[in-house]
């Protein structure tokens, strides 16, 4: 039988479809590149924010009727109510999913309508499991499943469930045996890097240390990390940073530039601490690569705590700020703050002024590489033809343009900086 499978959403999300094919694969059914060409569609799905839920629910309407479906991921645990009155499915299946794919399938052809959403939350795939990579050079590591988080507005944890980390030797092997399979860039990942381990007895920092011990020419790119819980390790983090093995890249999500919004966010941490966190990392490594994010209208958001928010981007001028705009999620605490609601032409208008600004600062942080010369390592096809998207030692996306150089994914080149625009620089080969 001919399966198609697709994911959506984030890093984490993409490891568990690998995985879906990989175990799909080993079971002896054929992977298709089409939904036209299939028997049975899976569709690996996210829901993080009403847009994307949206997107998704149009994504699964469009299945022809004489495909089975199987929906997996997110969007089933986060709201099965709309997807039972809105989707003909055949099956259905949490986050995570693993080996259990392939029991789920073969009940599916054999007539069997399954739900299978029972304990999903607690479930933690082994590391061993085969896969099918979405790119060669890459390889994504979940560390940790659930996260530690009680965020207001968050309705991912009710698909992802409380913490669950895997071993730091676990996680060891599984580096070594990709490296073996021809992978350089690792991507260290999970809803909260900087819970991993806290229900084991170690943390990220020691994690990253081990890491950095295996022998081999890599890269690790080390994933979103809320500021509370890197602060509490923050020492410890640099010093593990130091190795050359790992990317200068630290992604902290803000949020929002006033205390009073965090607070009935319930993010546990001020705006002085992720100023602490970025300084500190800014002073001990000059070229340091800062992502953050922003929601813009979280109910009670004034016009003065959005203006905070403003000035706090342009105070710290973090390389990347993902804006993203308001929206109640199902059973979250924020969907109860009702009478607080911003309304949406107005977290449209401040969502725009925020990505506007974020644009300005990212192209003022980019043109400050124009002339570096160094090595990247690349690791994707460009968009254009005959063009290769590499990543420096601060994980700046480096396109080169108009490279006859044949097939160099995975190559390590001399590269100099000749342009810098707000989402990235502009390389040519330094001979």
């Amino acid at each position: 039988m001919r399966v198609f499978i697709k994911s959506f959403g984030c890093s984490t999300n993409s490891t568990d479809g690998e995985v879906l094919a990989g175990c799909l694969a080993e079971a002896g059914y054929k992977l298709v590149d089409t939904v036209e060409a299939a028997d049975i569609v899976i569709y690996n799905t996210c829901a993080v924010k009403g847009p994307t839920e949206n997107r998704m629910m149009g994504v699964l309407k469009r299945v022809p009727a004489d495909k089975k479906l199987i929906v997996v991921g997110c969007l089933p645990l986060i709201n099965f109510e709309r997807l039972c009155r809105e989707v003909r499915f055949d099956g259905v299946l949490g986050p995570a999913a693993g080996e259990r794919i392939v029991d789920v399938v073969m009940r599916v052809l054999n007539g069997e309508r399954v739900v299978a959403l029972q304990d999903v939350v607690n479930a933690k795939p082994s590391l061993n499991l085969p896969r099918l990579r979405l790119n060669p050079v890459i390889g994504i590591v979940p560390i940790n499943y659930g996260c530690l988080g009680s965020c207001a507005y968050c309705c991912v944890v009710f698909a992802r469930g409380r913490l669950r980390s895997y071993g730091i030797p676990e996680i060891v092997e599984r580096v070594k045996r990709d490296m073996a399979m021809g992978i350089r860039e690792f991507w260290v990942t999970s809803q909260d890097t900087a819970c991993y381990g806290r229900d084991n007895g170690t943390n990220l920092a020691e994690l990253l240390k081990a890491l950095c011990d295996v022998e081999g020419d890599f890269r690790v790119r080390v994933g979103m990390m809320t500021p509370n819980l890197a602060k509490s390790i923050l020492e410890d983090l640099i010093q593990a940073f130091r190795s050359e093995k790992i990317f200068n890249f630290v992604h902290l999500p803000v949020q929002s530039g006033d205390n009073q919004v965090l607070k009935r966010m319930r993010r546990f941490y001020s705006i002085d601490d992720f100023k602490d966190i970025v300084n500190a990392f800014r002073a001990s490594f000059s070229k340091v690569t800062v992502a953050t994010d922003v929601i813009c209208g979280f109910p009670g958001e004034t016009e003065e705590a959005f203006e905070r928010t403003l000035c706090l981007i342009e105070d710290v001028k973090p390389d990347i700020v993902n804006v993203s705009k308001f929206f109640a999620r199902p059973r979250t605490v924020a969907a109860e703050m009702r009478e607080d609601f911003v309304p949406f032409p107005e977290i449209k208008r401040r969502s725009g002024l925020g990505a506007e600004l974020a644009r300005r600062v990212a192209a003022e942080r980019n043109r400050s590489w124009v002339g570096w010369t160094g090595e990247i390592l690349v690791d994707e096809v460009g968009k254009v033809p005959g063009s290769w998207v590499g990543r420096n030692f601060a994980y700046k996306s480096v396109v080169l343009k108009n490279a006859i150089l044949g097939n160099i994914l995975g190559k390590t080149l001399r590269v100099r900086i000749v342009k810098a625009f707000a989402t990235y620089l502009e390389g040519e080969v330094v001979e």
